[in-house]
């Protein structure tokens, strides 16, 4: 039968410390046989321990996004009326084909189209020819297989230009998990939203059209001013609300 004392020298702080001890004596005195079924249980517990963690690791690595509901069965770009936008600039032109390009894949779905807003009159035509004219870009995307939250955050100041500095991001609160706009000086909005797997962009752009006639260049000038596109802010926020609710099913 056993002692204690034997039974705490092989499994407390005294077979550790002579455990230790045998490895400082490598080639100094009499080194005592370890026992080979405390290493098996040692090196099984060891193995369950680093099999879980890698299980883990994968599970994490490997998750899908949530997709929300988001569907992209169908082209939405014709059917989406632009409300709050047709209120505050124009109507969408109804009399343009709208052209986008549908992809169902297995790892990913996205459209992508342009609607051109109806031409206004007044104001917004302030002679010698000139016009000021407005699109509105669409673009969905969701990611079925991997989560495209790293590659969201990292595209925060990234345009179809490149990487402008000067661009101005504000943060946009209560929209999907995350979103932001981004406003450059060009005449070009964004709102871009990250929700799960899912990543949409409305943009809006405002640019100058000359139509010509029978005068010269320097009668036409050099045209008017890109107008400031942040009084359309909130409806731009509207409308990404709606283009997101007509996409969960």
């Amino acid at each position: 039968m056993i002692s204690e004392p034997e039974l705490a020298g092989e499994f407390g702080g005294v077979e550790t410390r002579e455990v230790m001890g045998d490895f400082d004596r490598e080639f100094v005195g009499e080194r005592r046989p370890r026992r080979p079924w405390l290493w098996a249980l040692g090196g099984a517990v060891m193995a369950s321990a680093l099999w879980a963690a890698a299980l883990f690791l994968y599970e994490v690595g490997d998750r899908k996004p949530d997709m929300h509901g988001y569907q992209l069965g169908q082209d939405p770009c014709p059917s989406l009326q632009l409300k709050s936008i047709g209120t505050a600039i124009a109507p969408r032109e109804s009399t343009t084909k709208v052209e986008s390009g549908l992809l169902n894949h297995a790892v990913l779905d996205q459209i992508q189209c342009f609607i051109p807003l109806r031409s206004r009159a007044g104001a917004e035509r302030p002679g010698n020819g000139w016009s000021i004219e407005y699109t509105v870009g669409i673009t969905v995307a969701l990611h079925k297989k991997t989560d495209p939250g790293a590659e969201f955050e990292a595209r925060r100041g990234v345009t179809d230009l490149g990487v402008d500095p000067e661009a101005k991001l504000e943060t946009v609160p209560e929209l999907g998990d995350k979103a932001y706009l981004l406003t450059r000086d060009d005449g070009n909005s964004e709102l871009r939203v990250l929700e799960g797997g899912a990543v949409l962009t409305l943009s809006l752009s405002a640019f100058t059209v000359h139509q010509s006639d029978d005068r010269s260049e320097d009668e036409a000038g050099d045209g008017p001013d890109i107008p400031d596109l942040s009084p359309y802010q909130s409806a731009m926020i509207s409308d990404m609300r709606d283009l997101m609710s007509s996409l969960k099913q």
